[in-house]
């Protein structure tokens, strides 16, 4: 009797190992810029990344068509250009933009979340608008 009890923990611990490994790689394999996208973009330009999101009537310019950069772009998307209207590095001295800073949004975020512990804000930063950047190049439109 000792010995099916014996057998049976095993097999127990065996599925919890199982069932934690399969979790475990699962929320591994999330895609990051996708989840980035939704949560950031997806409002303003659609979650198609087409300018048709749900608050685009109330907006006073229509945001761009996301999956069309590179088409707009003789094929290559621009990466860099992108990267700077995200981190809000592309905003003329005296001028005003409709899209947010997400650089900005991004280092406050992280500093809420980190309050005392030591970080380093740009890698941050920099990761959030990358996983964002590798998303968006997938989006594009073949020719």
């Amino acid at each position: 009797m000792n010995t099916i009890k014996l057998v049976l923990a095993g097999l127990s611990g065996a599925l919890i190992l199982v069932i934690h490994t399969g979790a475990s790689a699962q929320v591994r394999t999330q895609d990051l810029g996708k989840r980035e996208f939704e949560r950031s973009c997806a409002s303003c330009h659609g979650l198609d990344g087409k300018g048709s999101g749900t608050v685009t009537p109330w907006l006073k310019k229509s945001p761009p068509d996301l999956s069309a950069l590179s088409k707009n772009n003789g094929g290559i998307f621009p990466a860099d250009r992108v990267y700077k209207s995200i981190a809000g590095e592309d905003i003329a001295a005296h001028g005003s933009r409709e899209m947010p800073v997400w650089g900005q949004v991004y280092r406050m975020s992280a500093a809420e979340y980190y309050m005392e512990q030591p970080y380093n804000d740009e890698a941050i930063v920099r990761a959030r608008i990358l996983s964002l950047l590798e998303y968006l190049n997938r989006m594009q439109q073949t020719r």
